[in-house]
């Protein structure tokens, strides 16, 4: 079987534009396909052609088996590569796939199956000598038995969804009498992202850390690893920071991990590129334990590519084409080192909800040894409705050490104004010492995030707000001005330039000076001096932006803002803390409810925020329901509270 002549892409973003890259270095047509939301999305525009393909919720596009077909069918594709995310460990699709005469760019439907089943596939390792963390045995388990298993394994305990991965559902339970809140949230969070809320239960691994192995296999029997990646640094079970290979790993180690996931990829007939997950005891990194399989290519693909020389994405392609691999396992020699960090949108400093908006400002690094895998444009709209990850900065260096300096001066020049991202924090985390030592563990950044999320404006980022307010005020053209028209101080008795100008920072020095002509401000940068030190900073609109973070600065009008209503409720109102829609509505206008009860759920780029009262009290208000999109900051409920209550506060 020869190589294809159009490839359609089943997916959206920095995904479908790297699949579309290597493509064309292959002279293959590319197909992308989108939904009414990516309409003008950079994958759309960097393919061949595209396929309308449905409304923005992904249900009725990127998740719609028959649209999908239909727009491979109509385009003449011969085969389809589903990334990562949506269908692309979906057995059911691959199936239809090749029920339709497309070739599936992944393994068989079966291998997808069984791997992601993730009960059926602990079985299935174990009978092939692969070690596996205890946890719950059988399909299906109800409620109580989900319990019963977690009660009789012993907290610590982790519930994980069946059919998923990437964090989605995975809930970590220390309580035992949260058991029953948890089940039910981890069970509604899996329906949400796969369709299937069957949950097991796993021991917790106290400082575990997450090891993977890239395997590749084609169809006639080869079977390789191409070592390690160490994905250790996460946040709610989402991988932020990967590196190629770990630190902690030595030769014997590595080669008994691979041939492991060598075994566990043959167990189930698998085909093209995969990874195989293990936990390892961050003491004992000998005692590893296989946690799932992941039948697809992964986000953090990239630092393997980096470290071998290939690429994954073309070896997927010509697997699927029939082609055999050309390389045994002592082929396979990694070489430097390589680490990934995920751009989000979201924001550290309110931690870490979900963002939105346009991106009004783009700038990506790009240099001596640094990629970077993205989906953005200037002008892309970032909602609410997909996946938060917006692009991928990976570093290469000949030592870990190059490679992590690397990464972090591509995070500071990392641009995205308009939309909240974590850049700044990873650069952050990434200079943390803990890191650089190599001395992680999947906790480490939960326990850091507080010390890494940049809380506070910097006194510059005022005094740049200032300028870019006088710079505004300030008449442009050279001929004659209205002098009453010029933020200079003239009087009538003659001009009076003054040698500063006043700065008003509510909770910060009453006044600040800023010396006259001691800032500069153009359409896009603004630099300013406090203390005699130069500070520069990005610009768009009314975003400032600088080494990664990126600040929003309004004018704000007290009268206004009270007139608008925005404080008529003070601390009673209840606001959705970011875009997104109201999954779960627990009360009504009338009801009493306790301080702290959970009243509604608001789920944004899969991520489910619970809102609950402030205080004691009665609903007065309630604006939304069930479905209901709402804007960051948007009043849900009001709760007014008990008179006792409030009578209490105000005399303790």
């Amino acid at each position: 079987m020869s190589m294809f002549d159009t490839v359609l892409v089943a997916n959206r973003g920095e995904i479908a534009v790297r699949i579309i890259r290597t493509l064309r270095s292959l002279g293959v047509r590319s197909v992308a396909v989108f939904s009414d939301a990516d309409a003008d999305a950079r994958h759309v525009r960097e393919a061949d052609t595209a396929v309308r393909i449905g409304p923005a919720p992904a249900a009725e596009s990127y998740l719609s088996v028959e649209r999908l077909l239909d727009a491979a069918a109509r385009t003449g594709a011969q085969a389809v590569h589903p990334g990562y995310g949506f269908l692309a460990e979906n057995a059911a699709f691959a199936r239809a796939c090749a029920d339709a005469g497309l070739v599936f760019v992944g393994p068989p439907a079966d291998a997808i199956a069984l791997m992601g089943d993730k009960i059926r596939a602990k079985e299935t390792v174990r009978a092939a000598g692969v070690p596996v963390v205890p946890g719950s045995s059988g399909s299906g388990l109800d409620d109580a038995e989900l319990a019963a298993a977690a009660r009789e394994i012993g907290t610590p305990v982790l519930l994980k969804p069946s059919a998923g991965g990437g964090g989605k559902g995975m809930r970590l339970v220390r309580d035992e009498a949260l058991l029953a809140d948890e089940i039910a949230a981890a069970r509604r969070e899996a329906r949400a992202s796969f369709g299937d809320d069957t949950l097991l239960v796993e021991r917790w691994v106290e400082s575990p850390r997450h090891i993977e192995i890239q395997v590749l296999a084609d169809g006639h029997g080869t079977v390789v690893h191409l070592g390690e990646r160490e994905c250790s640094l996460q946040r709610r079970h989402q991988k932020i920071v990967e590196e190629a290979p770990s630190v902690l790993l030595d030769e014997a180690t590595r080669a008994a991990m691979g041939e492991a996931a060598v075994q566990a990829a043959r167990s189930c007939g698998y085909t093209g590129a995969g990874t195989v997950e293990f936990i390892v005891p961050g003491g004992d990194p000998r005692a590893y334990y296989f946690m799932e399989m992941n039948t697809r290519l992964q986000v953090e693909h990239p630092v393997t590519e980096l470290v071998t020389g290939l690429d994954l994405v073309e070896w997927q392609l010509r697997v699927a084409a029939g082609e055999r691999l050309p390389y045994a396992q002592d082929d396979i020699a990694l070489t430097g080192h390589a680490v990934e960090a995920r751009l989000c949108a979201e924001d550290p400093a309110r931690g870490f909800l979900p963002s939105g908006g346009t991106v009004l400002r783009l700038r990506e690094p790009h240099g001596e040894g640094v990629r970077t895998d993205s989906g953005l444009s200037e002008g892309t709209e970032v909602g609410s409705l997909y996946d938060p990850m917006l692009s991928k900065v990976i570093a290469y260096g000949p030592d870990r050490d190059t490679a992590l300096r690397r990464l972090r001066a591509a995070l500071a020049e990392t641009v995205t104004l308009g939309v909240q991202t974590n850049a700044g924090f990873l650069r952050r985390l990434l200079a943390h010492p803990a890191v650089v030592a190599g001395e992680l563990d999947t906790g480490l950044v939960e326990r850091e995030a507080d010390s890494l999320a940049g809380g506070g404006v910097p006194p510059e980022v005022y005094e740049a707000a200032a300028a870019v307010r006088l710079a505004a005020l300030t008449p442009a053209g050279d001929g004659w001005t209205d002098p009453f028209a010029v933020p200079s101080g003239w009087r009538l008795g003659g001009e009076a330039r003054p040698a500063s100008f006043d700065l008003r920072v509510p909770g910060a020095d009453p006044v600040r000076h800023s010396p006259a002509g001691e800032h500069t401000v153009t359409e896009d940068r603004v630099h300013v001096t406090v203390d005699g030190v130069r500070h520069s900073f990005h610009r768009a609109g009314d975003w400032l932006g600088r080494d990664g973070d990126a600040w929003q600065v309004r004018d704000h009008d007290p009268v206004a803002a009270s007139l608008s209503g925005a404080a008529r409720s003070g601390a009673d109102s209840l606001t959705a803390p970011m875009p997104g829609t109201v999954t779960v509505v627990k009360a009504a206008v009338g009801d009493e409810v306790a301080a702290g009860q959970s009243l509604l759920v608001v789920e944004a780029m899969k991520m489910e925020h619970v809102i609950a009262a402030p205080h004691a009290g009665t609903v007065t208000e309630l604006g939304v329901a069930p479905g209901t999109a709402v804007a960051m900051d948007q009043v849900l409920a009001v709760v007014a509270p008990h008179e006792d209550g409030a009578a209490q506060e105000a005399t303790a």
